[in-house]
């Protein structure tokens, strides 16, 4: 295939990564990595090198553990019980195959089964529930710094990094 083709590749992979940061059900840090790792390798690792992309990986691997465990940060930050966070893990795993209404709900459902199971006390759970949330939009915000963060490294070291190195 021709260069202009896989740089077409790439820059779709880190577009639709950048959305996928934005919508619920895209693997936005994964596309965003992906996209650089095939850019690097076009211009064979002379622009952006190993260490970048070591540190890029580093990044899509905390993006990716910050958006599975914030919803069980933010229900433990409420005083949630342990069925409570292992209730709001699973919801936020099986919401992932439930779109955007899917990663919005099930963590707060998972949240409040859980406790409920714990202790039948709806007020509380409810609570928990919301705390389970904002420790979603927490974890979304984040995911969003780490991706410009990506973005930002990436663009540094292919135009400043590499025309230094060469």
């Amino acid at each position: 295939m021709s260069p202009g083709v896989w740089w077409a590749v790439a820059m779709s992979l880190i577009v639709l990564g950048v959305l996928g940061t934005f919508i619920p059900g895209i693997p936005g840090p994964v596309a965003v990595f992906a996209g650089m790792l095939l850019a690097a390798w076009i211009d064979h690792f002379s622009r952006v090198g190993w260490v970048a992309l070591v540190i890029l990986g580093a990044l899509t691997a905390a993006a990716l553990a910050i958006d599975t465990l914030a919803s069980v940060l933010g229900a433990r930050r409420v005083g949630a019980s342990r069925p409570a966070l292992i209730g709001a893990l699973i919801g936020t795993v099986v919401g992932l195959f439930f779109g955007f209404v899917g990663i919005l709900v099930a963590p707060f459902v998972g949240a409040v089964i859980g406790e409920l199971s714990s202790r039948p006390h709806v007020p509380s759970a409810v609570r928990v529930g919301v705390g389970t949330w904002i420790g979603l939009a927490v974890g979304a915000f984040a995911k969003v710094v780490i991706v410009l963060a990506m973005l930002a490294l990436f663009l540094t070291d292919y135009f400043i990094g590499g025309a230094a190195a060469r």
